[in-house]
């Protein structure tokens, strides 16, 4: 996909966030354009993914970019070239490989080396390089403050892997600075936020870093007129219940069974490629079919946030559509009709591949969710989410850990429990850790202790379980759902409202005061802030024009919940439009893993 293809779909909608792109691109040529002469980059593996969606290798072949390498130990591959630079985390392990690199280097090279840090330089870092005694072969050091990125239209992502980790595990608050970073360049490009609306710990630390750096910079007073009105910042933490329910939209299963990583699913060959034999008649190996899913591809945003079971009669829809256009060629008898249909014949080829790609997955799809595991792993959620059974052992779980089913689905399953039971017995946690540690092995102790720290997996402290009154009070189980025309958020998990959703749900209308009570049972502070726009830049609202509130998601957010705010987004009476940003694009198994520890087996 061309960059320009890529950009046209950041173009849509109230919140154009290409400028935001284009910002980023300006950034990163001003700093290729210091290293003069001819480049190699050497890449931190995990960036290359983001990077792609701020700029193709083709904008890097204009600034004399030549080669690009994976970043790894040893010798660096030899390129004729006069700049290497390493594009990187800020992270230790990375100076080690980078000093090794610069080691192997020969004596008489003339190359120069450069690091550009992203998102931010660090003192630590360039401190180890210095012990390696590396840091005065560094020509130039600088950072890239590329905190943001467009994911679509809608969307925007920080990914940083472990964020969630950091902020409550670790008690690590680096990211919240960056997250504070990346919403006073957004200010910078959008307008000043007049309203920030906060729920939990972390949402109050980014609020005030947000207020402290626009006190710092008052002196620049920003001259954009607000394209937002709101900000609400949501803690991952008020909300654990949701990411570790199976989302059911056709996106979200994507993600939960083939993972999308930065816009991009790599899926099995054999609905997409023949089968090829070598001479012996043996299936040879086929490569994964890799494909972007973004809202530039017209079927994929019609389809892409749809419950799964409302998928299958679009794309047949679809197809009757496409067969008929193409049998319009028999009616084309002029020359003018003839000219016409084949000026049309490119879009109506991408509609026909587009439609194929997405009966190949459906049909994928279809064969998981239409089997017997999943259907009964979903009515063991359903049965914790809408309160049945919470406070005892669950036979499923027993016998999904005696059949050694994923780990991760497992503790998937004995979190969702908890959290919706407010903690467990003592006897019935005591019961799943002895069983889960028999069974995979001792090592995952510390994965347990990281879930109960994080507030997933917790013994019962008190009897009273808050959650059916939050449940009954913000609706969060609903009985009657349309999957085909839904009426209500809850769709996204055919029964089940993200409790997130819910809130910025009732932050809109009628405002947060109705649920007070609740929101004190939820972890963490809620607030609202006010910040003062210059004179003169009071918005005034166009009859029927909607609102704009950008949700930031602190710890992850899923694509279920992504589907759930477009459609309120998309609602008649909503009167509000939503942009969501995230730290990182989570499902509950890539959720589950980042808080995952093992220790060594040697130890036993």
């Amino acid at each position: 996909m061309t960059a320009r293809k890529m950009a046209t779909h950041l173009s849509y909608g109230r919140v154009v966030l290409n400028n935001l792109r284009e910002a980023a691109r300006k950034e990163l040529r001003e700093f290729l354009d210091k290293c003069e002469g001819s480049k190699a980059i050497v890449w931190d593996e995990y960036l290359t993914g983001p990077f792609g969606l701020i700029a193709q290798y083709s904008l890097l072949k204009e600034h004399e970019v030549d080669k690009m390498f994976t970043l790894k130990e040893g010798r660096l591959p030899q390129a004729d070239v006069k700049n290497v630079i390493f594009f990187v985390r800020p992270k230790l392990e990375l100076m080690d490989i980078i000093a090794d690199n610069i080691r192997c280097e020969d004596r008489h090279s003339r190359r120069d080396f450069h690091i550009l840090f992203l998102p931010r330089r660090s003192l630590l870092c360039e401190q180890r390089l210095k012990e390696q005694g590396q840091l005065v072969n560094i020509t130039l050091i600088e950072e890239y403050s590329l905190d943001l990125i467009p994911f679509d239209s809608d969307l925007m992502s920080m990914e940083a892997e472990c964020a969630f980790r950091e902020c409550y595990l670790e008690n690590d608050q680096t990211v919240l600075f960056h997250v504070a970073k990346g919403l006073m360049t957004l200010q910078a490009l959008y307008g000043t936020i007049p309203q920030i609306f906060g729920k939990g710990e972390c949402a109050r630390l980014v609020a005030n870093m947000m207020l402290r750096m626009k006190r710092e910079f008052a002196g620049s007073q920003n001259q954009t007129l607000p394209v937002f009105d709101k900000l609400l910042l949501l803690d991952r933490n008020v909300d654990l219940l949701t990411p570790l329910a199976t989302q059911l939209t056709y996106e979200g299963l994507i993600d939960e069974i083939y993972g999308i990583q930065n816009t991009f699913v790599k899926l099995p060959p054999e609905k997409f490629a023949p089968r090829k034999q070598n001479e012996s008649g043996q299936d040879l190996p086929t490569e994964r079919k890799k494909l972007q899913l973004n809202s530039a591809e017209e079927l994929y945003a019609e389809i892409r946030d749809k419950n799964f079971n409302a998928v299958g009669s679009v794309l047949s829809k679809k197809a009757k559509i496409i067969s008929a256009a193409f049998e319009g060629r028999h009616n084309a008898k002029t020359v003018g009709e003839i000219k016409q249909f084949v000026s049309q014949l490119p879009h109506m080829q991408a509609a026909r591949t587009s439609l194929a790609n997405h009966t190949s997955i459906a049909e994928l799809i279809k064969d998981i969710t239409g089997s017997e595991t999943f259907f009964d792993n979903l009515t063991v959620e359903q049965e914790f989410m809408s309160g049945i059974d919470t406070d005892k052992i669950n036979n499923y779980i027993e016998d999904s850990i005696a059949q050694k089913e994923p780990l991760t689905k497992v503790l998937r399953l004995v979190c969702m429990q908890s959290v919706c039971n407010n903690g467990l017995k003592p006897k019935v946690l005591d019961h799943y850790k002895r069983e889960i540690l028999q069974t995979y092995g001792y090592e995952h102790i510390l994965t347990l202790n990281n879930l109960e720290k994080a507030g997933l997996l917790k013994p019962q402290t008190s009897t009273r379980n808050n959650y059916p009154t939050i449940r009954k009070t913000l609706r969060l189980w609903m009985d009657d759902i349309n999957e085909q025309n839904p009426n209500d958020i809850s769709y996204v998990y055919s029964g089940y409202a993200p409790l997130s959703v819910r809130l910025t749900q009732l932050l809109a209308r009628p405002g947060w005061r109705s649920i007070e009570e609740v929101l004190k049972m939820l972890p963490g502070p809620h607030f609202e802030e006010r910040q003062q726009l210059p004179s003169g830049l009071h918005k005034k609202r166009q009859q029927g024009e909607n609102r704009v509130t950008l949700v930031f998601f602190l710890g992850g957010v899923t694509y279920a919940e992504i589907a759930a705010l477009r459609f309120l987004s998309q609602m008649e009476e909503g009167g509000t439009e939503y942009i969501i940003a995230t730290t990182k694009l989570i499902n509950g198994t890539s959720w589950i893993q980042s808080m995952m520890d093992k220790l060594e087996a040697s130890l036993f």
